[in-house]
């Protein structure tokens, strides 16, 4: 049974990823209206609706990508969408011309995100491009699948070609889903288990790095207590040093004193290439990594370490006195 309180950013924006599995919650305004929660963090809207006696779940959109009074506004509109009946398209689409309108209608990302996962499909299913989407066959995709260098990659791709025929079926392009007589592939995940050592290493290893920007990024995503995506896009607009906020969220003590050390010029608080925000700064982290001993961990291992760790609790002044307790514990 999903957990039921009433959405608001504050909250949605601190909910902590589950250890396993995923998690799920659901509004007290629109009932109908709940949310996935992933082991990574990822936060996903969605609606159940049974539809010829099979109980599906479709997705409306991630947060903060879609946000809150969007999601519940799009409820019945996609509740009524999911009774009609299912077109018949009679006009031949090739692959490449459905993976254009499935990127177009399905796919909510970023533009840097859009372009590599575009580059992905370009890469390994370049060879099915000019085939009819109703003539493609398991055996044409678990080829296409076998040529993909790396399991866990593979297993990404078998995951895309699943939504791409699942949408192919649901709008009348194919009459079912050839992906279904292709063996799962599965991934053995490594574990992610930072500890107070581990982290107190990282620390250590972010000092050193010599890029002042890319130093105190590294630093906020401990004392932060946020996603990377949402510090790498922190703006100064958001940022009350009289109250110790950064938008609705309560501010560490180490966090204020990071920021006032920073020139707040510009827009963002943490720049990128150009005028735009720090985005993937993953060859600098990895240089991090190494220098703290541990080469393979990833910057939302940080922050899920961080969310176990820390004390919830949903008055603000209580919880930014666990921010720092956790924090004062961690590098005593």
């Amino acid at each position: 049974m999903a957990h039921q309180f009433f959405f608001n950013t504050y909250i949605l924006d601190n909910l902590p990823s589950p250890e396993t599995g995923f998690d799920v919650v659901q509004d007290l305004s629109e009932p109908r209206l709940r949310m996935y929660i992933t082991q990574r963090g990822v936060k996903s809207f969605f609606v159940r609706k049974r539809i010829n006696g099979v109980d599906k779940r479709i997705i409306i959109g991630k947060y903060p990508d879609i946000d809150i009074e969007d999601a519940r506004a799009k409820v019945s509109e996609i509740l009524s969408e999911a009774e009609k009946k299912i077109p018949v398209r009679r006009k031949k689409v090739t692959f490449k011309e459905f993976i254009d309108l499935y990127l177009q209608n399905k796919v909510r990302r970023g533009e840097d995100s859009l372009i590599k996962l575009k580059r992905a499909i370009d890469l390994h299913f370049k060879d099915l491009y000019q085939k009819n989407i109703q003539d493609i066959s398991g055996e044409d995709l678990k080829n296409a699948l076998d040529e993909i260098s790396g399991r866990a990659m593979a297993a990404r791709m078998q995951e895309l070609l699943h939504s791409v025929f699942k949408y192919a079926v649901d709008t009348g392009y194919a009459k079912n889903n050839p992906m279904k007589s292709v063996e799962k592939i599965v991934v053995v995940r490594r574990e992610r288990k930072l500890k107070k050592s581990g982290l107190q290493k990282l620390f250590w290893a972010i000092n050193k790095e010599e890029n002042v920007n890319l130093r105190s990024a590294f630093l906020m995503l401990i004392y932060g207590f946020a996603p990377k995506t949402q510090i790498f896009k922190m703006r100064w607009e958001d940022v009350d040093f009289n109250h110790d906020l950064w938008g609705n969220i309560p501010l560490s003590d180490r966090a204020i004193l990071l920021l006032q050390d920073l020139s707040q010029d510009g827009e963002w608080v943490f720049m990128g290439r150009g005028k735009f925000h720090l985005t993937d700064p993953r060859v600098a982290w990895k240089r991090v990594a190494q220098r703290a001993g541990m080469p393979d961990l990833t910057m939302d291992d940080v922050h899920k370490f961080l969310m176990h760790e820390l004390v919830w609790n949903s008055d603000r002044y209580m919880l930014r006195n666990n921010m720092n307790d956790l924090l004062a514990d961690l590098f005593a």
